[in-house]
């Protein structure tokens, strides 16, 4: 799947949390060892190296609120998915802004994360 240049909605931490309480699915688009220091909770991980191949494992019925550190990978990603077929939005500020605003920041161990 290319990864286009067009731009995806985004959305704050705090409406990406009620979009996720609403059913959407928090897509952290990260590497693996990003994702290892520390992640939300309610996060799958899908890198933006494997959305390629793996992006018809995602849901099709469901919003995709898409997150990486800052929010440039995942607003490509939230671009390129829109283009080919789903519904996404990008998560402004990435997981910095995430756990800015408070919000919960975990290992795959459920241990305290971190976000660098």
């Amino acid at each position: 799947m290319p990864l286009a240049h067009a731009h995806a909605a985004g959305v704050s931490a705090a409406e990406a949390v009620d979009l996720i309480r609403a059913g959407a699915l928090l897509l952290d688009v990260r590497e693996q060892d990003e994702w290892h220091a520390g992640h939300a909770a309610q996060a799958e991980l899908l890198p933006m190296s494997r959305l390629a191949v793996e992006a018809a494992s995602l849901p099709t019925d469901r919003l995709l609120v898409c997150v990486c550190h800052v929010g440039a990978r995942s607003a490509a990603v939230s671009a390129a998915l829109n283009d080919a077929g789903w519904t996404a939005v990008n998560l402004l500020g990435g997981m910095q802004a995430w756990a800015a605003a408070g919000l919960s920041v975990v290992t795959e161990t459920g241990q305290p994360g971190r976000v660098d």
